[in-house]
């Protein structure tokens, strides 16, 4: 739930980064007034939705986007497609408008509650003043701050994840049997078991205090506004790119290692406890860490920051 609540609060941050106050204004009125929900179809790289101009100020969206995420049930939906030159158009509708189609094809192992499937648009009326054209997507330092929001997003998904599964851990300990080789009896006075844990707290502690800093650096970054400067963006991306990282590891860490700490009895499928790591394994997948990794090390070796990307 998480997730695509933090989606619809990106949604909005989106049109006020690629749209003028004129344009979104009344998008945010109608979004508090009438308690609006707001659906993703964007996903850049997905080039199956076409954009056809039909009149001087009407567009045909043709095709399909996948991992659409919080769009079924949504009221405000933020949707792309290419036109015949390549570039990328981003518009906001009614998720009902005429055409859209919401298949509910989400199976996937992890993150299951999020509703991210295909969304099929069959001749999709879109008008000219529900474009997001000035600035437009990515067009300035401020615009692109909008992926590194993103990103934000899935480092406090991967580290409130991750703090479940510790937490879990820790209360499955309390009152446990210690393995019989052990020469202590309760769980929590063996030393490997209180390895584990200081393990999963140290690491666990790092994240919060990267996102913390990550956090203040975003927010520092949006009090700037559009005198926002490249390098100063760039500043914002390295300090997040190095969440991203901690963040990515150390949930994938804690969501299979608290087995060792809990015993085979936490793996019966009646506890459900692998969710935790199905859902971060698929989550983490949204954008490769290699490439943070990259980014972070290229910018450690020749001072260069990220360059502005729809995932960086």
């Amino acid at each position: 739930m998480a997730h695509v609540y933090a989606f619809h609060h990106l949604l909005i941050a989106t049109v006020q980064l690629f749209a003028q106050p004129v344009q979104y204004q009344h998008w945010l009125q109608q979004t508090v007034q009438q308690q609006l929900f707001w659906g993703n179809a964007l996903n850049p790289l997905d080039r199956r939705t076409t954009v056809t101009p039909v009149a001087d100020s009407e567009y045909l969206f043709q095709g399909d986007k996948s991992f659409c995420s919080g769009s079924v049930d949504s009221d405000l939906l933020l949707c792309s497609g290419y036109d015949a030159t390549g570039r990328l158009l981003i518009a906001v509708i009614p998720s009902t408008r005429s055409g859209v189609h919401f298949l509910g094809d989400w199976h996937n192992m992890g993150q299951r509650q999020t509703d991210s499937g295909t969304t099929h648009f069959e001749q999709v009326r879109v008008h000219q003043h529900e474009l997001l054209l000035n600035p437009g997507p990515l067009s300035t330092p401020y615009a692109s701050l909008r992926p590194l929001i993103a990103q934000l997003i899935f480092v406090h998904l991967f580290l409130g994840v991750a703090e479940g599964a510790f937490e879990t851990a820790i209360q499955s300990v309390q009152g446990q049997k210690a393995w019989s080789k052990s020469r202590v009896e309760q769980a929590v006075d063996d030393p490997f078991i209180q390895r584990h844990c200081a393990e999963f707290y140290l690491q666990l502690e790092s994240v919060r205090l990267l996102a913390d800093k990550a956090v203040q650096s975003v927010q520092q970054a949006w009090r700037i506004g559009p005198e926002l400067t490249a390098e100063q963006r760039g500043e914002v991306a390295v300090a997040i790119a190095t969440a991203k990282i901690a963040s990515t590891n150390t949930s994938l860490y804690i969501t299979e290692q608290m087995f060792q700490v809990m015993g085979a009895r936490a793996t019966t499928a009646q506890l459900n406890l692998d969710r935790f790591w199905r859902n971060v394994r698929t989550q983490t997948l949204h954008d490769p860490v290699d490439y943070k990794y990259q980014e972070l090390g290229e910018w450690v070796l020749t001072g260069k920051v990220p360059d502005p990307s729809f995932y960086s």
